[in-house]
Parts: structure tokens; sequence; C-alpha cells
């Protein structure tokens, strides 16, 4: 029985690699190990520690990591940690192979514990190119890893030009997609969203009629714009007038400046037509992506998700740039007349076809089948 760890840090990080998590649990040769870290453990980030226990997932260990203050320094100090701590944990579950999730500081904390451990690491999601730091440690990662997960085909190719073997390189697709394939299969919307209101803060209305989601997170390398950029958002989102879904940030540096603007906005403004979240269950994002009338920010589920289910979708800044991305995309900068006016093209588009580019729903069992029969050297020789 081979034993595959797989480390959750955050709210993006379980939605993208749980169909996955199944699969492995589900598979004969297979044994789950699940590490939660860093701001699934926390409950002002939606508490994830709590849903994976909902879905079913047994937490092998638990590392706290996440050092308050969102700043870079905290973002360093935190991969700090969890590189002091992660290692214990392995020596005491002894996984064959480490499974880790895109390019988040926790993922980096896990990555270099596994590799100084002499022991295989898997990695999903990786040879894209985006915005920020993120894409540098994307790509390190790659390096350090044995086994390839990536989700579109421009990141395999990416991949193999970086000196990975072909045969170390498996397209299978995004796992974040599987989910969405399958709750959209379920066509349980209503029953899904009719009490969504009784959670967060802000004004309640009709979701039946048009609406917007924002979902914008802090640009690590643009530190310190955060709240600047926030706001700009909002004031274009209220210069529409339809209402609007508010998610909170992820906890990387800046997150507080973020949160800061989305507080001073609802003081200073009407917030009827405005509901603010902290986390949504995937079960209800994925039903307010296929009913909203334009989604906006900068976050990968507008690009990865988004294509999939057509959903209309202004992404803005440099958070995203480059990724590979469908029809369904329109980028602008951080300037409010820039957003409105995409908005308004968004809405009197409509609905786009839905383009699988990351992926046609079974990424999850592609990972657990290569898992169970991979083959690897932990020293790893590459020809450039």
């Amino acid at each position: 029985m081979r034993k595959i760890c797989v480390v959750v840090g955050s709210r993006a990080n379980y939605s993208s690699i749980k169909s996955a998590m199944y699969a492995i649990d589900e598979h004969p040769n297979l044994e789950l190990q699940v590490v939660a870290v860093a701001s699934a453990l926390l409950d002002r980030y939606g508490s994830v520690e709590t849903q994976m226990k909902q879905d079913g997932f047994d937490l092998r260990s638990r590392v706290f990591m996440l050092i308050e203050g969102e700043t870079p320094a905290t973002m360093a100090k935190s991969t700090g940690i969890g590189l002091i701590e992660l290692p214990t944990v392995f020596e005491q579950i002894e996984p064959d192979i480490v499974l880790t999730v895109g390019d988040r500081f926790e993922t980096m904390a896990t990555t270099l514990s596994a590799v100084y451990m002499n022991i295989a690491l898997a990695h999903t999601m990786g040879g894209e190119v985006s915005g920020t730091v993120d894409e540098s440690i994307r790509h390190a990662i790659t390096k350090f890893a044995h086994i390839h997960f990536p989700a579109c085909s421009d990141a395999r190719d990416r991949i193999i030009r970086l000196g990975e073997p072909d045969e170390s390189v498996h397209l299978v697709g995004c796992p974040r997609i599987d989910l969405v394939a399958e709750i959209l299969a379920d066509d349980a919307g209503d029953d899904a969203l009719s009490e969504m209101f009784e959670h967060g803060v802000g004004g309640v209305f009709d979701i039946k009629q048009p609406f917007v989601i924002l979902s914008q997170h802090p640009v690590t390398t643009e530190y310190g714009e955060g709240e600047k950029q926030i706001t700009t958002s909002l004031q274009a989102i209220q210069k529409l007038g339809l209402p609007a879904i508010v998610l909170w940030p992820n906890p990387d540096a800046g997150s507080e400046d973020v949160a800061r603007g989305m507080r001073k906005f609802r003081e200073h403004n009407d917030d009827s037509n405005f509901h603010f979240f902290k986390s949504i269950p995937i079960k209800q994002y994925v039903h307010l992506m296929s009913r909203t009338a334009c989604i906006i920010g900068n976050s990968s589920s507008a690009i990865r998700e988004g294509a999939y289910i057509g959903t209309p979708a202004v992404n803005i800044g440099s958070r995203q740039n480059s990724r590979q991305r469908g029809s369904n995309v329109i980028d602008v900068d951080h300037i409010e007349i820039e957003i409105a006016s995409a908005m308004k093209a968004q809405l009197n588009h409509g609905r786009y076809e839905g383009e699988p580019i990351y992926g046609d729903g079974r990424a999850g069992r592609r990972i657990a089948d290569v898992l169970a029969g991979a083959q690897w050297n932990i020293q790893k020789t590459i020809t450039y």
C-alpha cells in the first residue's frame, strides 16, 4: 500500500485537490494521509479543517504556521515555521509521496521539507505563468518535483522546456474542474443557495436577478496597494448599480490592506446592495458562478472554472498575467472607468460557451492512477 500525503493549506488549496483526495482514498493500492496547515486551520478564513472533516477526511496532523500580520516578512516567517514543523510530521507518518498543490508559501515549505527528507514530491498546477511571486515559487517547485500534474496544455509544454522528462509530466486537468462538473450535473442550485444570506454581512437581494461576484486578493509584489485597488473595484461595481457578492481576500501579504478597504467602504457607503462573505462553500460558489452576470477581480477561478462554465469575467491587474485563458475574460487595469466599462460589455455579452482548457472533470482519478504506478529516482538527473 503506497502512502500519499496531501498537505492542505487554504480554502483554494482544498478545492484544488479535493477530487484527487477522494480518488486516492478510494484507490485499492493507495492510502491517503491528510495534513492541514496554515489558514486551513483558522476560522477567520472559513475553517477548511471543519469542511474536510464534514467531507469525510480524517486528518493525520495539523500544523499551525501562519504568523499574523499578512506582510511580506510574516509570509516569509510563516514559510520558515512550516519548514521547521512539517519534517516532524513526515517523520511520524512516513509517506511514500507528498502531493502538494500550486504555488503558495505553505507549498514551498511542504516542498523543501519533502525533498530534503528524500520523499518523492508530486506537484499539481505546475508550469503555469501568472503575476506575483507565486509564479517564481511555482517554477521552483517544478524543479524539485518528481511527478508533475499540469492542468493545461501550455503548462505541460513549459514544464518539459524547463528540463523535466516527458514521462514524469502527466496532463490530467485541474481537480477543481472535477468539482464543478459534479456540482453542475447535480442541478440543485436553488437548494444550495437557499440559506446563503444567513452567513456573512451586508444586504440581502434576489440572486435570481442579475448580480456580480467580486473576488480580489492582494498582489504580493504590489504590497501596500491593496486598499486602493479593492476600493476602486467596489466603486466601479457601485457605479454599475447591480448587487454584488464580495469574498474576503486570502491570507497572503497585503490581505489586511484589502480587508481594510472593504471595511471602510462599508462604513462610508450604503452597503444594502453588497453582501460580504469570509468564505463560501464550493457547492454554493459554483452555482453562483453559473448564475452571476459577471465575476470581477483577480482570482484564478474566473479563468479556470470561469472558462469551463462560461462565466463572463473581468480580470483586474497583474495577478493572473499570461495565464492561459478562454474567451470569457476581459483584462483591465485598476482604473474605475475601465472596470465599469468591461463589466458593461460582459453584461451585454452574457454567458459564453464553455471551454475545457483546464480539464474535463476527471483529473482526480487520473492523478490517483498515476500515483499508484509511478516510478521515480529521488536524485533527479536533468538533461538540458
